[in-house]
């Protein structure tokens, strides 16, 4: 636990833990929370153990949301640990060259990236929405094991916010799958990723454990209570969440691009 945190950053720290939690249960990208609120609560502590910290904390949160989509939607299973494997060595690998990433070369790729996704979504009203029906190809598994695989995992352990977003996006396009498989899907994908980066951050050392220990109670909670309304409210919620989140996070790497100082 960093010495100096006071009482009402601490706060402030859980709330956006509890807050993430949800976002990422439900589509993803709850880091967008955390991190930020992380970099901004601690400001002396060096980048590579804020990351660390994070995906502590954000690991607890997705597995109890992965838990609760096993439970009731329907994943398949297989499909989602080919994808998941695939994951946990790209995040391996992303978090391993974490501390060089020059986030200024990344920023406007992940930004054009975003908008596609974000044009792709709205202009086409029915995405997500059905299930596509019969067996799925083994080209388009291949094809989700290296782009939601291999692809996503790494963005997750070099960077990460989004990454539930991107999961969600890609296993739909790729799979067709409905919205909330897809965010059911997800969700196991993500514990891999995180799973992969938290193990090389682990052998880094860049892991404030209690800090971390505490915000993973809070991500339980909010993620828990995500993957319930997910379930419960269907795939035009999912959409809706889904656009927000893109928007929120195309706003946060504009305002990085050109207004941070």
């Amino acid at each position: 636990m960093p010495p100096d945190i006071s009482l009402f950053t601490l706060a402030l720290l859980c709330l956006a833990a509890l807050a993430a939690g949800w976002v990422d249960a439900v589509v993803g990208g709850g880091g967008l929370l955390l991190l930020p609120a992380l970099l901004v609560g601690l400001p002396q502590v060096p980048t590579a153990f804020i990351l660390g910290t994070n995906k502590s904390a954000a690991i607890v949160g997705t597995s109890a949301a992965a838990v609760t989509y096993l439970r009731k939607a329907p994943i398949d299973v297989g499909i989602a640990l080919r994808i998941g494997v695939a994951a946990m060595a790209g995040s391996l690998g992303g978090a391993f060259f974490a501390a060089g990433i020059n986030s200024e070369v990344l920023r406007p790729l992940i930004m054009a990236v975003l908008l596609g996704v974000l044009a792709f979504v709205l202009f086409r009203p029915a995405f997500g929405t059905a299930a596509a029906s019969g067996p799925v190809s083994r080209q388009r598994v291949l094809a989700a094991v290296l782009i939601a695989g291999l692809g996503i995992g790494f963005y997750d352990g070099l960077i990460g916010p989004g990454t539930g977003a991107f999961l969600v996006v890609a296993l739909v396009a790729v799979l067709h799958m409905d919205l909330v498989t897809s965010s059911a899907t997800a969700k196991v994908v993500n514990v891999c990723t995180n799973i992969g980066a938290l193990t090389m951050f682990a052998i880094q050392g860049t892991v404030l454990w209690q800090l971390g220990g505490l915000l993973a109670l809070f991500n339980l909670v909010g993620g828990t209570v995500g993957a319930r309304m997910a379930l419960k409210r269907g795939a035009g919620f999912v959409r809706g969440v889904l656009v927000l989140v893109v928007i929120v996070l195309l706003c946060k790497l504009a305002y990085d691009q050109w207004f941070a100082v």
